[in-house]
Order: structure tokens, then sequence, then C-alpha cells
């Protein structure tokens, strides 16, 4: 979630050791980030706006089920929210690239604010229809579009890269705290006011990361080298993707795991309404336990301190198994309970990849890639959230979530094949007692490549 200064380059990982470790912080402790004071502004601001973010998004799905009855008008609601990202995304990227962060911030807020109390407006007076929400989930996403790229890039402005990793982590601890309050307050406020009253709220909530953007110190920011003008930046970001490993397969993976194992506002609306037919504090209820799982995710990553691909791969596996287990369970405590390890181990991916690829990225590049990533990570939701909607709809709750589980696991296998290719190495399964039964080896080179080597050699 950054971008730099020309003068600082980010350590790229050894691509060619399985355990693959890439430093992300100094040895500073878990929340080593909130020394900085431009940094805690920004997280306290953050953690007021992300709150009203959660309650309006409860709010907004409960709103559209309730004015439908649909599961598939969920999901056109979502697509529409990430549909700009999809198209535009990488435009995103070259802005955010051009453009002096903090301004961008304060202008993408600021719009961001204006939508949610638009829609509170609509709701309370008693006037809200469903195109009424198709077309504001559509402004925010064409607002989100530069504010993802910039609000990431700014992180390295207010801490420096060598507490990129752990503000990359807290971010996202961040993000999973409101999380746990904005779901569990939407619940009560829908019950007991309506969707307006959330709406209201999120739309004021702006205000806190306004003022913390207007009292930072400008002079304690790292200076970004803003990208000027020219021809073929799209094309150029693309092909430094395309040509390195370390940031490709981490993109493909979040692009297929965003696309389908993400679709929760679907999913737990239909297993809420259809399968355990209860009301919208059980709804609030079910976010509030991924988020406490995915919270503990984001932790252990900003504790953990490195990016290990192996990890990401595997928690996109568990996360994957774990899916199809919770479609399975036979009763509600049992579904609830296997969502706080789906968070957790979400959420890790998430960090992971996001971590990896900050850091390998070339700095001139920072705003560009991170727009690609977003864009495969939000913006594969218009393709996945109608199909899995219309899956959910016609074949049930349970073979919906279960599809989305599939999909990630056959993804993180074919990633992890991918990952270990780039880095010269291959799967080994030795059974014998004592032994690790799976690992990655180095590969052995063919026949052919070591009569080669023996030719240089011996020419040498």
């Amino acid at each position: 979630m950054s971008t730099g200064p020309g003068a600082d380059s980010a350590p790229a990982p050894n691509r060619h050791d399985d355990a693959r470790t890439t430093p992300l912080t100094r040895k500073g402790g878990m929340f080593s980030s909130l020394r900085i004071r431009n940094y805690r502004l920004f997280a306290a601001g953050q953690v007021v706006s992300n709150t009203g973010t959660w309650m309006q998004r409860i709010a907004q799905d409960w709103l559209v089920l309730g004015l439908t009855g649909s599961s598939a008008a969920v999901g056109i609601t979502t697509a529409l929210q990430f549909l700009p990202m999809l198209f535009l995304g990488l435009y995103g990227g070259v802005i955010a690239d051009r453009c002096p962060k903090r301004l961008l911030l304060l202008i993408t807020q600021a719009a961001s604010g204006l939508t949610g109390l638009a829609l509170a407006a609509l709701t309370l007076s008693g006037h809200v229809q469903v195109w009424h929400v198709y077309l504001t989930a559509l402004a925010l996403g064409l607002v989100t579009v530069v504010d993802n790229p910039a609000r990431q890039a700014f992180v390295h402005e207010m801490v420096g890269p060598a507490d990129l990793g752990n503000a990359v982590s807290l971010n996202s601890a961040n993000f999973q705290t409101a999380r746990l309050v904005g779901p569990a307050v939407a619940g009560v406020l829908i019950t007991a006011v309506g969707s307006g009253a959330a709406f209201l709220f999120n739309g004021l909530s702006y205000v806190a990361p306004i003022a913390g953007l207007l009292l930072m110190r400008t002079s304690e920011l790292h200076k970004a080298e803003t990208a000027p003008r020219g021809k073929g930046q799209l094309r150029e970001g693309l092909r430094h993707v395309r040509e390195q490993p370390d940031l490709l397969w981490p993109i493909i993976l979040v692009g297929f795991v965003g696309t389908f194992g993400f679709n929760f506002p679907i999913w737990l609306t239909a297993f809420v309404n259809d399968v355990h037919h209860a009301g919208a504090g059980t709804y609030g209820l079910l976010n509030t336990l991924m988020a406490a799982g995915s919270l503990a995710g984001a932790l252990l990553s900003a504790r953990r301190g490195s990016s290990r691909r192996r990890v990401m791969v595997g928690a996109a596996v568990a996360f994957g198994l774990l899916e199809v287990a919770a479609a399975l369970s036979p009763t509600f405590w049992l579904f609830a309970v296997l969502l706080v390890p789906i968070g957790m181990f979400g959420l890790t991916i998430n960090v992971t990849a996001n971590s990896s690829v900050q850091l390998a990225v070339a700095p001139a590049m920072r705003g560009r890639v991170l727009s690609l990533y977003m864009m495969v990570f939000m913006g594969g939701t218009p393709i996945g959230a109608p199909l899995v909607g219309w899956i959910t709809d016609t074949c049930g709750a349970r073979v919906g979530f279960a599809a989305g589980g599939v999909i990630s696991v056959l993804a993180a296998a074919g990633i992890g094949v991918g990952l270990a290719r780039a880095a010269g190495l291959r799967l080994q399964v030795d059974l014998r007692h004592g032994r690790r039964p799976v690992r990655f080896v180095p590969r052995r080179p063919a026949a052919g490549e070591r009569q080669e080597a023996g030719a240089l050699t011996t020419a040498a």
C-alpha cells in the first residue's frame, strides 16, 4: 500500500529461496509504525471512517435484500461498486503516480462522504429505490478508483520503507477492528431505527480522516517523486508486472480468490435469510465473527514482519477448504465458528500478497502496480458477484459458498506450482518416518542442461 520516493528502493525478494523471507520492518514491535505522528493521525481517522464504511455495507446489503428479496440484486450492487475498478483501475494508478497523494486523498475522502450523505437523505425521507442504491454504489466505485492507489501509496510517504510492512499489516488490523464494531452497531441501528441512520453515520465519519490529513506535518513526510505525463505509462506498468514472477503470481492469486472466494455479502445474506431464517442482527454477528478472525490474521502478520510466499499459498488452500467446510456445516453455530478462521486466512492472503508486491516493485512503478493489484482483487468482483449470486439463487447458499472455496483451492495449487518453478524448486513428497512429508527442494537440471553446463565449463 505504498509508493515512495525514487531514491528509496525497496529490497526485492530472493526468488531462489524456498523460505523466501523478505524483510518488511525494522525490529520495533507489533505497533512500531504508530510511533510516527503522521501515521497516528492517519490511523485514527481511518478507524472512524472504516467503522462507518462497514455500517454502510451491512445496511446497504440488507436494504437491497429488503427491497428486492434477491441475492442476485445484492450481487449486482456489489458488482457496481467494484465495476469502475475493473475498467479504470490502471488509470487510477497513473493519476496516483502523477499527483500529490495527500491532496488526492482530501478530495476522494470528501467525495466518499457525500455519497453516504446522499443515500442517507434518500432513505430517511422514504424515497429510496433500488436504482438509487445502484447509482450511489457506482459513484463510490468511481471515487475508489483513485482513492485506493493514492491511499496505499501515501502509507510509504508517512512511514518510509523501514516501517512499510508493519504499516501495511496495521492498516489491515485497523480495517478489521472497524469491521468488528461496524456490523454490530449497524445491526442494532437497522433493527431499531432503519438503514438510513447507518448511511448518515458513514457520511459524517469522513470528517475524521479529512481532519487527520489537514493536521499532518508535511515536512515529516517522505516526499514522493511524481511521475511526469507521458505516453505508454499503462503498458509500461503491465510489462513490468509480466516480467517479474514475484509480482505476477501473487496478483493472479488475489485475482482468483478475490473474484470467487470473497463474495461474503451474497453468501452470508443467503445463509441468514434462506438457511437459518434469521434477521439483520444475526447477519451483523456473522460479519463480526469473520472480522475477529481477520483482525487476528492482521496482528499476526504485523508481528511476523516477513513475507513468505509459501505462507500466502498455504493460507489460500486453508481458506478454500474452510469455505467448503462452512458450506457443508449442519448447524448454525458450527457455520458461525468456521467464519473466524476463514477471516484469519483470508486476511493473511491479502496482507502477504500485498506486502510481497510492494517490496518487489520498482519505486517508480508503485502506483501503477498497486492499482493493478487492487484492480484484479476488487475489480474481479463485477465478474464473480453476479455469477456467484446466480449460483446461490439457483442452487442454494451451500452450493454457492462451496463453489467459491473449490476455486480458491485450485487457484492456490496452480500459483504454488508457478512460484516454485520461478524459484527453481520442485515439490518433494517423502513418507519415510522422521522426514517432512511435503517440502520444496531445488529442481535438478535436465540432462541437456547438465551437458550444456559441462560444455561451458570445459570451454572456460
